[in-house]
């Protein structure tokens, strides 16, 4: 399995980020809204983000060379790292002080209707994307709920998509009560408290999507649910004797390296444990098959030796 899946909810994400950008920018000209404009910023952060994330999607598909011998998997993880940085800095930074700024001096409030109009459209494009990407990651997600599915993923293409899409729809809900509010209290400042609580969703989105490529950056390991399992394969052979519990570490999102200390039982000839080697390996890829590379380390009677 590949990140070939995770770029149709990135095309349609992009594509309907960027319509909404523009429309909201214009809408903010009309109306005067700061929350229209936090939100223009908003979407024009994601259609930014949309591009890094195809970035990293190429990138870490290079093959594997002199200076990266496990592959560049990992871009994915970088560039999803830079992808919550934007949205925090740019994002979330810039929505916060242009409230905070509107909240000192309140601009007048002009005519709402356009505003209203694209905050309607902007909806639907954006639970559209939310749609594609949550029937994309249906396909990830197994048993789980979403929410579980997300933070056990692997899979930043697929789940930074639904964070900002959610986002998004969280902060067109904002930017919507800001604005009716203000027209209805005839107050601006409701508009301006709306720009900053559309920077705050956008801040804590992205320190969860920093929180999550962090971990994947700086070499995350499988779950324990997938090592008990490959423990229990191992131990299930014939062949072994003991083993440690395996070490493993996400070189992307569907490749993991795997290292197992073995101690096979004696009296078994080079050929037997060369066989019970190769059977092991089997084995464990049927059963995950996103472990590409497997290194056993097995003791027996007569020697110590690393086998691949």
């Amino acid at each position: 399995m590949d990140t070939s899946g995770s770029k149709l909810p990135i095309y349609t994400a992009i594509a309907a980020n960027l319509a909404i950008a523009i429309a909201k920018f214009v809408a903010a000209g009309f109306s005067g809204s700061s929350a229209m404009v936090s939100e223009g910023i908003h979407s024009l952060v994601d259609t930014g983000n949309g591009g890094l994330l195809l970035l990293g999607i190429y990138k870490s598909k290079k093959p594997a060379d002199d200076n990266h011998p496990f592959g560049h998997g990992k871009e994915i993880y970088f560039w999803s790292l830079i992808v919550a940085i934007l949205i925090f800095s740019i994002g979330g930074g810039m929505s916060m002080y242009k409230g905070i700024s509107h909240i000192s001096e309140p601009a007048p409030l002009t005519d709402p209707f356009w505003s209203y109009v694209v905050l309607g459209i902007a909806f639907l494009f954006e639970g559209a994307a939310l749609f594609f990407a949550l029937k994309n990651f249906k396909k990830q997600k197994g048993n789980n709920g979403y929410w579980k599915a997300i933070k056990l993923s692997k899979d930043p293409a697929s789940f930074a998509v639904i964070l900002e899409d959610t986002a998004a729809l969280l902060g067109l809900l904002v930017a919507f009560a800001g604005l009716f509010l203000g027209h209805y209290f005839n107050d601006a400042r409701y508009d301006a408290y709306a720009s900053v609580a559309i920077g705050f969703l956008l801040a804590m989105i992205a320190a969860l999507l920093a929180k999550e490529s962090k971990g994947l950056l700086i070499g995350e390991g499988a779950n324990s649910e997938m090592s008990d399992d490959i423990l229990n394969i191992v131990h299930a052979d014939e062949s072994v004797d003991k083993a440690k519990k395996p070490l493993t570490m996400y070189f992307g999102p569907y490749d993991v390296f795997l290292a197992i200390d073995i101690r096979f039982k004696k009296n078994q000839s080079s050929l037997e444990i060369e066989k019970a080697v190769c059977r092991l390996e089997k084995d464990i890829r049927s059963s995950h098959p996103i472990i590409k590379r497997i290194f056993i380390e097995m003791s027996s009677f007569t020697d110590n030796q690393t086998i691949e």
